[in-house]
C-alpha cells in the first residue's frame, strides 16, 4: 500500500505523458537490476515540478510535511542531512564570521565553516565515561560562550545525539535569540520528535525556538536512505537564503524515487502516527522491564537506568539503546559479535566499552523481545568474567591556532602518529559512525590524543583520516 499522495500524482502524469526522449537514460524500459524502482526514476518535465523552484506537486508534498512538523517551510533533501547542515551553515553565517558549535557535532559541521571561511567558537558538553557518550549541552555554558564571542551569527548543536541524549533546546534558543544569534539544531537523529509526544517521545526543535533544524526521517522514520529534509522556523532568517544554500550543496537532478519516499513517510505519519507511537513505546516499556535486573550491563536512561537518569542528561530519546559493557570484561566490538553470531541481531555501533542499538516504530514486535533475551543471557554469562577494562575516556581538548580554511589552504606533510605530538593538524581525524572529529585541521596535537585514539583502535574502534591510504597524520610543514 502507497502512502504517497506524490506517487499517485507521477503515474498520473507518467501515464499521460510522451515517450520520453529525455533522462534517464534507462528510459524507464530498462530495469538496470532487479527490485529498482525504475518506473518512478523521472526529471523535471511537464508536470513533474522542479525541487530548486517547487510551484506544483513537489511543493504541495513539501507543505504536507511542513504541516506535519508545524513548520514554516520545510525543504525536501536528497543529498542527506549533511546537505542541510551546509547550507543551514552558509544561509546562517555571513563569509568569515563566527560560528558556535558543541564539540561532538558531525564533521559536516566543520565543512560547512571551511566553505564559509568561519571561525569555530567550540563550546564542549559534559562527557558520560561509563556510557562512552557526550550529555546536554549547558544552557550556562551557551551564555557564557556568547558573552565572550558576541558577534557569533549562529549556533549549531546536535540533539537528540547519536546515543539520544536531548539538550533544552527552548532554553537555547531563549539565550540565542536575546543575544542575536540564530540557532541551528541538527536533529538528524529526531526526525520522530514532536510526532509521539503523547507516547512519551521528545517534542521537536521547530517547537522549541529553533530557527533552522535538520532532520533524517532515513535513520529513524520509514524512509529511504539519503533522505532528509531542512525546517525553517520562525521569521528570523529569510527562507530564500536557505533555498539558495540549497541549489549549491544539492544535487540539479534530484532523484523521485527519493522524493516520493520522503512525502510517502509524511503521509503515512500523518495518518498513523498516534498508533505507530503506542506499540513503539509499549515495546520500549516491556523492553525496560524486562531488564532491571541486569547486573553489569547498563542501558543509557533504560531498565533500572531509567528513572536515575545522568546528572549530564537534560533529556532522553527512549529509542535509543546505549548499552555499556565496561563492566563485563568485554569490548564493544566483543559484545557486538556476540549479537550478531549468537542472536542474529546487527547493532549500527560498537565504541571501545558500548554498543548502540537503535530502534524505530517500524521494528519487528519480536527484535527487542530477542534482544532482552541476548542481554540477560550475556549478562549472566560474564559474570565470573565481570571487571572494568582499561577503556580510554573522552578525547582531550585540543588548541586551536587557526581556522579550518587557513589550516587547509597551507602546505602539509605526513608523520608517523607517534611524532605528530605539537604539530599543527592538518587533516580531520574521527570514528565513523558517528562521524565526530576528534581533531581538527588548525589544532595542536597532543600526546594525549595520540595515546586516547591508541586505546580506541587497540579496542577495536577503526579511526579514519580524512587523507584515506596515507600511513601517519597531516600535519603543516614547519
Amino acid at each position: 500500500m502507497s502512502y504517497s499522495i506524490l506517487q499517485e500524482e507521477l503515474w498520473r502524469i507518467l501515464e499521460e505523458n510522451a515517450y520520453p526522449l529525455h533522462m534517464p537514460g534507462h528510459k524507464r524500459r530498462l530495469e538496470p537490476a532487479d527490485g529498482l524502482p525504475y518506473r518512478q526514476d523521472l526529471t523535471e518535465v511537464e508536470g513533474t515540478d522542479d525541487l530548486h523552484h517547487p510551484e506544483g506537486i513537489l511543493k504541495e508534498a513539501m507543505d504536507r510535511t511542513a504541516a506535519l512538523y508545524k513548520a514554516d517551510r520545510t525543504f525536501y533533501l536528497v543529498n542527506g542531512s549533511t546537505c542541510g547542515i551546509l547550507a543551514a551553515v552558509r544561509a546562517a553565517v555571513p563569509f568569515g564570521g563566527t560560528l558556535l558549535a558543541a564539540r561532538n557535532c558531525h564533521r559536516s559541521v566543520c565543512h560547512a565553516a571551511e566553505l564559509a571561511g568561519a571561525r569555530v567558537r567550540w563550546i564542549r558538553p559534559p562527557f558520560l565515561s561509563e556510557y562512552e557518550a557526550c550529555g546536554s549541552l549547558r544552557p550556562e555554558d551557551v551564555r557564557r560562550t556568547l558573552a565572550r564571542y558576541p558577534e557569533a551569527s549562529a549556533l549549531i548543536l546536535t540533539s537528540p545525539t547519536y546515543e539520544g541524549v536531548v539538550s533544552d533546546i527552548r532554553k537555547i534558543a531563549g539565550i540565542c535569540h536575546k543575544a542575536g544569534c540564530l540557532l541551528i539544531v541538527d536533529e538528524a537523529h529526531g526526525a520522530h520528535f514532536g510526532l509521539f509526544t503523547e507516547a512519551g517521545f521528545p517534542q521537536s526543535a521547530v517547537a522549541l525556538g529553533a530557527d533552522l533544524v535538520v532532520q533524517s526521517p532515513h535513520k529513524t522514520l520509514p524512509s529511504l536512505t539519503q533522505t532528509a529534509w531542512l525546517h525553517v522556523a520562525g521569521d528570523r532568517i529569510d527562507p530564500e537564503k536557505v533555498r539558495q544554500q540549497l541549489q549549491i550543496f544539492q544535487s540539479s537532478s534530484p532523484s523521485y524515487p527519493l522524493l516520493v519516499s520522503l512525502d510517502a513517510c509524511s503521509c503515512l505519519l500523518a495518518e498513523r502516527a498516534p498508533e505507530m507511537g503506542e506499540e513503539w513505546a509499549r515495546n520500549l516499556a516491556e523492553f525496560d522491564e524486562e531488564i532491571r535486573d541486569l547486573a553489569h550491563l547498563r542501558v543509557l536512561c533504560h531498565g533500572a537506568d531509567k528513572e536515575r537518569r545522568p546528572a549530564g542528561i537534560f533529556a532522553f530519546d527512549p529509542g535509543k539503546l546505549q548499552i555499556s559493557c565496561r563492566q563485563t570484561g568485554m569490548t564493544g566490538a566483543q559484545l557486538a559479535a556476540r549479537l550478531r553470531e549468537e542472536f542474529g541481531l546487527e547493532t549500527e555501533k560498537a565504541g571501545p566499552g558500548s554498543v548502540l542499538a537503535m530502534t524505530s516504530p517500524a521494528d519487528d514486535p519480536t527484535a527487542l523481545y530477542t534482544l532482552q533475551t541476548a542481554l540477560i543471557r550475556i549478562d549472566r554469562d560474564c559474570g565470573g568474567a565481570a571487571g572494568a577494562l582499561p577503556f580510554p575516556d573522552d578525547a582531550p581538548c585540543l588548541r586551536s591556532v587557526l581556522t579550518l580554511r587557513e589550516a587547509l589552504g597551507q602546505a602539509a606533510e605526513t608523520v608517523p602518529a607517534g611524532k605528530a605530538a605539537g604539530r599543527i593538524c592538518g587533516e580531520y581525524l574521527y570514528a565513523y559512525p558517528p562521524g565526530i572529529p576528534y581533531a581538527v585541521p588548525g589544532e595542536i596535537l597532543t600526546g594525549a590524543l595520540m595515546d586516547y585514539l591508541a586505546g580506541m583502535e587497540a579496542a577495536g574502534c577503526k579511526i579514519f583520516h580524512s587523507h584515506a591510504g596515507e600511513d601517519g597524520w597531516r600535519v603543516l610543514e614547519e
